[in-house]
């Protein structure tokens, strides 16, 4: 494993629907067994959220991030924000085909901005705008969780398809992601250039994921 970041392209970016639809099946599996539903839960509760609330889900591909945010919390409202049209087919309650750096929010216009698996695919000068926008748009806080680089990480697609069967896609852009993933400390790095004024960052093992809790 590299000792920086390395920004690749992912397949899934101009991949056919149909591979679309089978690793966003894959990362719906990845989600509930792997950790990132029990991250995203942890996140939230540290942030001790209302009975009813707001969420805007950056990112939100398939919306499954969503659906276990409501099925945790009935009062959520999640609304579902991916750039990319088909990929919300599946998602459910609200959905919005827009572009993470211009958010169609007004300020403080949403309770909580959540993403999950999406800061990763960009450079670091755009992880600090879109921090910067989440906490714009944040009436009470921004809940991010991501992927940690680390080499067991990286090793652990190609490993373990033998077992759960990911389509060839999930295995090479599962890699590619670790590969852009950040390490605790360059996150907390980020974090403090985007202004995000006492969030924490925490690292979640065995799922070697990363989470960001702010609350205002």
């Amino acid at each position: 494993m590299s000792p920086s970041r390395l920004i690749g392209r992912e397949m899934m970016a101009k991949a056919a629907e149909a591979d679309v639809a089978a690793v966003l099946s894959d990362l719906r599996r990845i989600n509930r067994w792997l950790g990132g539903h029990r991250v995203t839960q942890w996140a939230f509760n540290r942030l001790k959220p209302p009975r009813r609330f707001t969420v805007l889900d950056v990112g939100a591909a398939s919306g499954d991030n969503g659906r276990a945010i409501r099925a945790i919390w009935p009062g959520a409202a999640v609304t579902s924000l991916d750039i990319t049209h088909h990929h919300l087919s599946a998602a459910d309650g609200g959905r919005v085909v827009a572009d993470a750096f211009h958010l169609p929010v007004a300020a403080r216009g949403v309770d909580y901005v959540y993403c999950s698996l999406f800061l990763h695919h960009f450079a670091d000068d755009d992880v600090i705008r879109l921090l910067t926008g989440f906490a714009a748009v944040a009436r009470r806080g921004v809940v991010v969780v991501d992927l940690e680089r680390h080499r067991l990480a990286h090793l652990f697609m190609p490993a373990s398809r033998w077992l759960f069967r990911w389509h060839p896609m999930t295995v090479h852009d599962g890699q590619v992601s670790v590969e852009t993933g950040f390490t605790a400390s360059e996150l907390r790095r980020l974090v403090m250039r985007a202004g995000l004024e006492g969030a924490r960052v925490t690292r979640h093992l065995p799922w070697f994921r990363l989470s960001i809790t702010w609350g205002r």
